[in-house]
Order: structure tokens, then C-alpha cells, then sequence
């Protein structure tokens, strides 16, 4: 069976549906930009097959409030559907599109996108796969190529498998992220600036992988932990308190968190202070005690779903 999506934004103001009309434009631009400069015929012949909005701007709820005290905006999320396995690959063939997005004027609202291929995303519903049955049941179609397939109908997991699989993935990354953050604290004290900060980085990188995989069966492929933090706190808002962003100090160093996966370990320039390790150790703190929380809530559900 296929599935047939929602298409109508009427829920949105006005100019939210002009901000994603203008998102949509520079996706395609910056695609298309994209493969006129590929010499492999295949690649040429990629394409766009569907960009789906998916999060708190599809499902409603979003929040909209960057001039306010806490300064919490949320973001859109769009799934974008490819037809070509290798034009999945992010620093080849989107990385421009994100950078023009993070910079058009049109748009204020943060943009974050992911990219499969509808093999891929038919797949993971054929395994029943959370996130992608959620955004298939809530999501907004944007854009969908004539005679391209549809979505297949989700089939969802018997709640003894959902059990297990969330079980295993608890352990596994609670467990990995109690190893970084006990490395971030021991290179801290020994004055290790950088090798702390890139350790803190894999830590909450850890802690948000988690949270993804035990709600939703899946996390994108990627270290930028701005846009893992975007992701779980769509799907729990009081993942928002772990990381107050009111000052510059503030949202300075959760950017130097989130460059530290890279610089802290190869350019000469990095630079963070003790005082802003502390701080970010003590958000990290926040968000592992928060993540534990709603991470046990949903194995309590599972299990007793599973009669277990």
C-alpha cells in the first residue's frame, strides 16, 4: 500500500508560508547549481524527488519567540528525497544550500534538512522505523515530482521488538556519553583546554543520538550538535532548558561546542577558556539528566505496551 500526504499549509501564518516558498526556491537553485558540475552522467541525472516539512511547524506548536528573555526559536525541519544514493552525500551536494539558507535575509526562521533517497525511506518503513512513520503521518508534502512513487504505508514494530531495540540503545549511548563527559572532566583538570571541549562535544553528541534513537528508531548522520539539539528538543521542549541561550556568552559557547568536533582537534586558532568549559560542562550535565528522564519514560511505555 502507499500513503498519500498532507499538502496544505493553512495552518501556518502568511509569511511562514512565504518563508518556506523561499526555502523550497534556493533548495532547487542550489541543487541544481550542484549537479551542473558534476562530470558522471548518473549523477547528472539526479533529482529532487520530494521535500517533506516534518516537526513542531508540520504537527503545530512550533514557538516563535527569538526576542524574548529565553531568546527559543523553533526551527523547520524538511526531509528532503533524492533518487540516487550518491547524491546523499551532504558536503558534496548540500552544503552550499545549507550555507544560503543560514544567510538569506527572506528568511528568518532556522532552516535544518535531511537527505535520503525514497529506497531509503521505504525501507525504514517497511521496519516500522518511528521517525519516518511519524513524519509520513504528520508531515506536510512540499514538493512532490510528478510520477515519483509514493510513500509506502508504515509498518510498525511489535512493541516487544520497539522495546528491545530502545532498551539496547539506552544502554549503549547512555553508557558512551558518561565515558566523554569522564574524559571531558579529566582533560579540564589537567589544563587540556581543547582535547575537554572536543570530548564534551562527543558527550552531548552521544546524549542527543541517544534521545533520537530510543524515541524514534533513528538519528541523522551527522557531528553538528546545533542541529541534533534542534532535532530532540522538537521532540521533548524540556531538553530547551539545558542550554540557556539569553547572552552572547551563552550562545558563544555552545558555538564553540559545536566547532570543537573538528578545530578543538586541528586548527591552531581554537581557543576556549576554563570559565566556558565549566559552563558548558554544567549544561551538559543538565541535558544527561534531562535525557535519562524522558528516555525511561518511553521504556516505561514501551514495556507496558509490551505487557513486560
Amino acid at each position: 500500500m502507499m500513503t498519500r500526504m498532507k499538502t496544505d499549509l493553512d495552518h501556518l501564518p502568511g509569511g511562514k508560508q512565504r518563508e518556506l516558498a523561499r526555502v523550497l526556491d534556493i533548495i532547487h537553485e542550489e541543487f541544481a547549481d550542484a549537479m551542473a558540475t558534476v562530470p558522471v552522467k548518473s549523477k547528472r541525472a539526479g533529482r529532487i524527488q520530494k521535500i517533506v516539512l516534518f516537526g513542531s511547524y508540520a504537527r503545530g506548536g512550533w514557538v516563535d519567540e527569538p526576542h524574548t528573555a529565553k531568546g527559543y526559536q523553533s526551527d523547520y525541519d524538511l526531509l528532503i528525497v533524492v533518487n540516487n544514493q550518491r547524491i546523499v552525500e551532504f558536503t558534496e551536494y548540500w552544503y552550499k544550500a545549507e550555507d544560503r539558507l543560514m544567510r538569506e535575509p527572506a528568511i528568518k526562521t532556522p532552516v535544518n534538512f535531511i537527505v535520503h533517497t525514497l529506497d531509503e525511506v521505504n525501507n525504514k518503513l517497511n521496519q516500522g522505523q518511528y521517525f519516518f512513520s511519524d513524519i509520513i503521518r504528520e508531515g506536510v508534502a512540499l514538493y512532490d515530482l510528478k510520477g515519483t512513487k509514493p510513500f509506502v504505508t508504515p509498518k510498525p514494530p511489535t512493541p516487544r521488538e520497539a522495546l528491545e531495540a530502545a532498551q539496547k540503545y539506552n544502554e549503549q549511548w547512555i553508557q558512551g556519553a558518561a565515558q566523554f563527559l569522564h574524559y571531558f572532566d579529566d582533560a579540564k583538570g589537567r589544563g587540556w583546554n581543547n582535547k575537554a571541549a572536543f570530548f564534551l562535544h562527543q558527550g552531548v553528541e552521544s546524549l542527543y543520538t541517544c534521545l533520537l534513537l530510543v524515541l524514534t528508531n533513528y538519528s541523522p548522520s551527522t557531528h553538528n550538535v546545533k542541529f541534533l539539539r534542534s532535532f530532540c528538543e522538537g521532540l521533548d521542549a524540556r531538553l530547551i532548558e539545558a542550554w540557556p541561550r539569553e547572552t552572547k556568552f551563552d550562545r558563544r559557547c555552545f558555538e564553540l561546542l559545536k566547532r570543537a568536533y573538528v578545530e578543538a582537534r586541528y586548527s591552531e586558532h581554537y581557543k576556549i577558556t576554563e570559565e566556558e568549559l565549566t559552563w558548558l560542562g554544567k549544561c551538559a550535565d543538565a541535558l544527561k539528566a534531562q535525557v535519562e528522564v524522558v528516555c525511561e519514560e518511553r521504556l516505561a511505555n514501551l514495556a507496558k505496551e509490551a505487557g513486560a
